[in-house]
This record gives C-alpha cells, structure tokens and sequence, in this order.
C-alpha cells in the first residue's frame, strides 16, 4: 500500500516540455562554441545576448508591472561605467563580484528615478525617466572621474577572469555572456511566478483594486523598478566589456532605450519568450536587409541612401507586423504552435 501511494505522488515528467530547454541548452553550450564564426559570435550573438538581458529587465517594469520607463539606456550606462571604475579601483575583485556590485548601483539610480512613479502614471511616468537618461550621459560626460580621466571619456573592457580561465577571446565572451543571460533570466522566470511576480501584475491591472487587497503598491513599484534596472546594469557591462569593448557615454543614448522598448513591444509584453523574439528581430533583421539592400542596389546608391531606405523599411514593416498581431513575436509563435499541435493530433 505504501508503494502505491508513493508511486500515486510522484509528479509524471513533462518530457516534451524539457525537451526545448534541453536542445537551447546542447546549441549555446556545445554547438556555438564549437562551430561558430566569430563574425557570427562578435555582429550577433553578443549583441543579441546583452539586447535580451536589457529587454528581459525592461519587461519585468513595463510588462509585468505596467510602469513605463525611458531610461534603459541610462541603467546600462551606470552598470558599465560601475562595473569598469569597480574593476579599476578595487584590486583582485573578481568578474562575478564586479558584475554584482554594477547592478547594484544601477538599481541604486533605478530606485531614485522611480520615485515619480509613486505619483505620475503612463506617458507622464515615461517622460519623466527621461531625466534619468539625460542626467546620467551628463554626469558621465562631465565628471572625468568615471572615465579615469580619459579626455574623450572613452571606458575600456578590462581582462575577462573567471576562477583564473581568461575569456578575452570571441568564445569566451560568448560563454560569459550566456551563462549570464541564463542565470538573471531563470531568476527572473521565479520571481514572475512567485508573489512578488503576482504583486507586479496587480500593480499593472489596477493599483485601486490592488491596494484594497493588500498588495502594498508603493513598494512593489520600487521593487520593479529596482530589480529591472540591476538587470539592465548587468546587461550594460555585457554590453561594454564583452560586445562593444571600449564604450563612451554617447553610447549609451535615447536611441538605445528606445531600441529596447521596441525590442518588448515587437516580442510580446509580459512575455520572457518574447524579450529573445524581439530582440533577435531588431538585431537580425536590420543585418538582413542591410545584405539585401546592397547585393539589389549596391552599384545604383551610395551607403547613406540605402541605410536609410534600410531604416524606413524596418519602421514600416514594425508598424504593419504589430497591426497585424499587437501581441507581438511570442503570440504569434503560440499560434503557430497551436496550429501545428492541432494538424499533428
């Protein structure tokens, strides 16, 4: 009897539904490393892994807690400079360590320009992060001691350690990149599904209904503001010290945050899937087009017509996707799925 029951308990093995982590799991790991070029590795895996990071961070504001924010840019801004003047300043401390300490004060300036949210909603709310943007390219810019006092205010990416293995080159970039993309993503995927996650989604439907229940509404605003700018920090020191390699603060401008709203909006809001949907879309397609463009009208148009014909081409092809499915890239990758689960049974 006493087996039986034990074997009633046991939880059956969702096989299929390990099975597409498992597959993501032997690619990243055994295949990129192995096989991959390092024009592949360093044009669109890197930038693709730090754009995922930053748009998984923003999601967990905007999706899932419903408040807006402008200031991307300015979080990865403070996680790169914080992770290089870390580096810089604080002997033998290592990358892990380094990384850390980033986001964490990243989160510091997230807090302190998510006050507002305590007050303004929606577009206001929006329009007021933008202070964080411009104060923070200011300090920078201004302020010699966050570049070392270099004159043009560039950071360069320092020796990548990690438990004394050197990760300098395109592969070991790559492995540090995705572990850490793995790492905050699954940790963020737990928080979504606990009740802090359930908080946040409260917030987002209704802040009146959510305070009648109990959700204290002033500190989950601050928490998601918190979390989602030492995320974006993290994916700001990915950014500089494993894509780019030298950075300046110009870099790091409103074109950056609004590449990575476009990135939750093209993927799917609230969706952790949809934040590698749209960021492979933002930073694929423009690649593709751009190789198109040139191999149809190469001899006819110099390179600053086609980049634009490029970028015009882009926003209209945003604007008719999102009309056709406002969800965005992870919807219509469940619909697919339905569909073909459908046709197979």
């Amino acid at each position: 009897m006493a087996v039986q029951a034990l074997d009633a308990a046991r939880v059956p093995i969702d096989w299929q539904r390990l099975a597409l982590p498992a597959v993501l799991v032997v690619v990243a790991y055994g295949l990129i490393p192995a096989y991959a070029s390092s024009y592949l590795v360093e044009a669109i895996l890197l930038p693709f892994l730090a754009l995922s990071l930053a748009a998984v961070g923003l999601n967990l504001l905007t999706g899932y807690c419903g408040q807006l924010s402008l200031g991307s840019s300015a979080f990865m801004a403070v996680g790169a400079f914080a992770a290089y003047n870390f580096n810089l300043r604080v002997d033998g401390l290592p990358l892990a360590a380094t990384m850390i300490l980033a986001g964490i004060s990243a989160a510091g300036i997230g807090v302190v320009f998510g006050l507002p949210s305590l007050r303004l909603r929606g577009f206001y709310l929006a329009v007021s992060t933008l202070a964080a943007q411009f104060f923070v390219q200011w300090a920078l810019t201004k302020f010699g001691w966050f570049s070392n006092y270099n004159p043009s205010g560039v950071i360069s990416a320092p020796h990548l350690i990690v438990a004394g293995f050197p990760l300098d080159g395109a592969t070991g970039r790559y492995l540090l990149s995705v572990t850490t993309v793995i790492v905050l993503t699954a940790l963020v995927w737990r928080l979504v599904n606990s009740a802090t996650g359930r908080n946040f989604i409260a917030v987002r439907d209704n802040e009146t209904a959510a305070r009648v229940i109990g959700v204290p509404v002033l500190r989950t605003k601050l928490l998601a503001f918190a979390i989602s700018s030492f995320i974006i920090g993290v994916a700001g020191v990915l950014w500089a010290f494993t894509y780019l390699r030298t950075v300046e603060p110009a870099g790091f401008n409103l074109d950056r945050s609004f590449q990575i709203l476009f990135i939750i909006i093209i993927g799917g809001l609230a969706s952790m899937r949809g934040a590698f949907l749209g960021a492979a879309f933002i930073v694929v397609f423009p690649l593709v087009l751009s190789r198109l463009g040139a191999f149809l009208f190469g001899g006819l148009f110099d390179s600053g017509v086609l980049d634009m014909s490029q970028r015009i081409v882009l926003g209209a092809l945003i604007i008719i996707f999102l009309i056709a499915e406002p969800s965005g890239l992870s919807a219509l990758f469940d619909r697919l799925k339905r569909r073909i689960g459908s046709r197979s049974s």
